[in-house]
């Protein structure tokens, strides 16, 4: 039922990134996007219905994803969050996960494995999403 249906956040300035993802994620819950950090936590934080899980680009305009990820980890401690990047390096990856994260993730991202990270964790937190 569609009430029953995970919460997604997906924040990344590239409209076409954003879009594509939100396609592909959309059997796996109800998917809410936003263009920018500041966005994605205006989104959270005016949402009646917890989120289940954001999926955040690191570089992002007015908040880039490390800072909306420190926001939402101390506002939202149980809302697993999936980082990615087009140009982070491996030390960078390997510390967000050190930070909580529960998946980094380098662009471009094949579909299928994009879509396994996101199944993985809604499952690993929430239980079966399907």
């Amino acid at each position: 039922m569609a009430h029953d249906r995970r919460r997604i956040l997906i924040a990344d300035d590239d409209s076409e990134i954003r879009l594509g993802a939100a396609e592909l994620l959309d059997s796996l819950g109800h998917v809410l996007q936003a263009g920018d950090g500041e966005e994605a936590l205006e989104v959270v934080r005016n949402s009646r219905n917890p989120f289940h899980l954001a999926l955040l680009d690191l570089q992002m305009p007015r908040r880039g994803g490390y800072e909306v990820f420190g926001v939402l980890r101390e506002e939202y401690p149980d809302l697993p969050c999936i980082l990615w990047s087009g140009d982070a390096t491996e030390h960078l990856a390997s510390n967000m996960v050190r930070a909580g994260a529960m998946a980094f993730l380098h662009k471009p991202v094949p579909p299928e494995e994009l879509r396994g990270h996101v199944r993985r964790v809604l499952t690993e937190r929430w239980g079966d999403p399907l």
